[in-house]
Parts: C-alpha cells; structure tokens; sequence
C-alpha cells in the first residue's frame, strides 16, 4: 500500500479517537452524505425512486460515468487532466458498429464479420492508443495536458463523424448466422440479477484499487502527483506513468463506449459528448485533488453514483433538463470548494507540525531507495 494511502488510514482512525473532528469526518465522507441525502430526498418526492428495480437501472447508467471516472482518476493523480474520454468514448462505440456491420475486403471480395470477443480486444487497443498519443505528447514532448487532450478531443470526435458521416449504426445485436451475436449482453444482460455493466465497473474498480495499493505502479502514481520531479529524482520512471495512466484512461473510455453502445444496441457520432466533465466531477466529488496526489477509488466511484443518482432523480420528479445541467454545476462547484477548503487545512496543518521539529532525522537507506518506492509515495503525501 502506498504511503499516501497510509496517511490516509491513519488520519481516519483518529477520527474515532479520542481526538473527534466532526468537521474532518464531513469533508472526508462528504460524497457518501451526499449520496444518502439524494436516496432520501427523491425516495421522498417520488414513490418510485426507493426500490432495487430502480437502483438497478439507475446503476447501469452510473456505470457509464464510473468507467470514464475511474480512467480520469489515474490521470488526476499524476496531476493531470484527459479531456478526450467523452470523444474517446464515442469513436470506440462508432468502431465496434463498424466492426459488427462486416468489415469489406474488397480486393478478396469478401465481407469479414468478427466475433464480439474480437470486437471488443480491438476497440480496446483503439482507446489504448488514443490514450497513448496522449501521454507521448504530454510527457516527451511536453504538451500541456489540457492542450493535448483538447487537441485529441476534436481529433476522436471528428474521424466518428467522418466513419459514419454523421449517421448512427443500428441493430448491433448480430446475426446467428455470421457468428456474430452478443453485443448486447453488456447493456441488457444480467448475472445473478445485476446488469453485466455494474459487474463490469465493478471489475474494473477492483483491478484500479490492486494497482493503486499493491504495486509499485500505484506508489509511482501517488509520488508523480505529488512532486514529479522529486520523483524522478527518486528513481521514479515519470515519463511512463504519465504514458501508462492515459492510456489506461483511453481503455475505460472504451470499455464505457462499448457498454454505452451495447445498451442502446447502436452506436452515434455524438455519444460521450460532454461526458468528460461529468468523469472530472465524479472524481472531484470523490475528493481527489486536482493538483494530484490524493485521492482513491472508493470516494470515486461514491462520486459517480452521486452524479448518477443525482441526475435520475431530477429526471424521475420531472425537472427541466435545462435545470439538470444547473444543479449538476452547482454540485461541481460545490465539490471543488470542499476540495479547497480540505486540502488548505491539511497544508496549514502540516506546515505547524514542520514548525514544531526540533531536529531533523537522518534519512535512512532504505528511504532513499528508489526500487522500494517509500520515498515516491513521501513525495506525493507531503504535497
């Protein structure tokens, strides 16, 4: 486990010490309060809103916004920011529809059909590489993140445009006879009564929690947020972090596509749009820094059910869409000053508790150790 993720351990059990701050357990449990307040304020307005069926349904969209979320969160806490996902999103649904329409082979004269298991390994790589022409321009050739990602937003939206010519590909669902069924088992699907999209996000949020807690990558992250250059200097490979992050954000933005476009049983040009935001609130909400080197899986994925739950609820009690997007930026907003104050107040903290050291310890040997990564992960707990 990482060193911030220790800090992070110890600061909570003091909490049910005998040193209680009610305002520490506020800021820090603010998405789960958050999420309990929307269940109990629309259970109330609307008699529909509080059963499993809903929760279920409401679930299977917030896995959408929880896949890109997950994805955004590695890159914020390197200190980045990927606004492609929405974009990234949306060309990965444009080209499995390709894939699953037949693919022409003109010269052979032949229409080739792949099997799911086929389409999905490709659109996968396709997000891979998107992510990765994202993370060389950022960390070789020292593009700003928000630049690039911008630049790539634009780029991603336009060849589905171009794939497609503005149209959507419909009936996903294949055809027995070309061997091709099964794309829409991730939308409407369900194992042990649950969508295979929530089981879907729910993979993907273990395997996010391993990385971060059990392996050196996960420390890497932590300390490159922190401080990149004291990282780096730690013997911290930051160039690839900063590579490996997008394009693990590129894949969950194409896992989110192809989970999108299996529950409309289509696939369109515009899907995503906006969607980038909606995976930046998710994990500011979740209580991430923006500036990098805090934050984790669990207060994401609270974050993405708020925005979630959030979002159906307005939708359910009958509230104007035009109001939906005024509440949802009021929460951002809100989120991010709850950030601001957090964080201040562990800085100011942490600069008394400096002012208070008599003597400075000796480094140990095994701190200094670039292989052990202890180092790194002081790097991103004291930023």
């Amino acid at each position: 486990m990482s060193d911030v993720s220790q800090d992070n351990d110890n600061e909570r059990g003091k909490l049910f010490g005998g040193d209680f701050d009610i305002k520490r357990v506020l800021l820090e449990g603010r998405a789960f309060f958050a999420l309990i307040a929307i269940i109990v304020i629309f259970s109330i307005l609307s008699p529909v809103y509080f059963s499993t069926s809903n929760f279920l349904t409401m679930s299977s969209h917030v896995a959408i916004f929880g896949l890109l979320s997950l994805g955004m969160l590695l890159v914020i806490l390197t200190g980045g920011i990927d606004l492609s996902v929405g974009s990234t999103l949306g060309l990965a649904g444009v080209f499995a529809g390709f894939l699953m329409q037949g693919v022409s082979f003109e010269i052979l004269g032949v229409v080739f059909y792949p099997p799911v298991w086929v389409v999905v390994i490709l659109t996968c790589g396709l997000g891979a590489l998107v992510g990765a022409i994202n993370g060389v321009l950022i960390a070789y050739f020292k593009v700003p993140a928000f630049v690039a990602t911008l630049g790539l937003l634009y780029v991603a939206r336009g060849i589905a445009l171009l794939m497609t010519d503005g149209l959507t590909y419909n009936n996903l669902g294949g055809s027995p006879e070309l061997g091709n069924t099964g794309f829409d088992w991730l939308g409407f699907n369900r194992l042990f009564g649950i969508p295979v999209g929530v089981l879907v996000l729910a993979a993907v949020a273990i395997a996010c929690i391993l990385l971060l807690a059990r392996t050196p990558f996960g420390r890497w992250v932590y300390s490159t947020g922190g401080n990149a250059r004291a990282a780096e200097l730690s013997g911290v490979p930051v160039k690839r972090v900063q590579v490996l992050v997008y394009v693990l954000s590129g894949i969950c933005a194409a896992i989110a596509g192809l989970v999108l476009s299996s529950q409309l049983t289509s696939a369109g040009p515009t899907a995503g749009t906006t969607y980038e935001l909606t995976a930046i609130a998710g994990v500011v909400i979740g209580g991430a820094a923006l500036t990098g080197g805090r934050g984790n899986v669990r207060g994401t994925l609270l974050g993405a059910f708020v925005i979630g739950f959030l979002s159906d609820g307005l939708v359910i009690i009958g509230v104007s869409s035009y109001w939906q997007t005024v509440f949802t930026g009021a929460v951002i907003i809100l989120a991010v000053l709850l950030n601001s104050i957090q964080y201040s107040g562990r800085k100011k903290q942490q600069a008394s508790s400096d002012g208070k050291t008599t003597s400075p310890q000796p480094e140990s040997a095994a701190t200094r150790s670039p292989a052990s990564g202890s180092t790194a992960g002081k790097a991103g707990t004291q930023s």
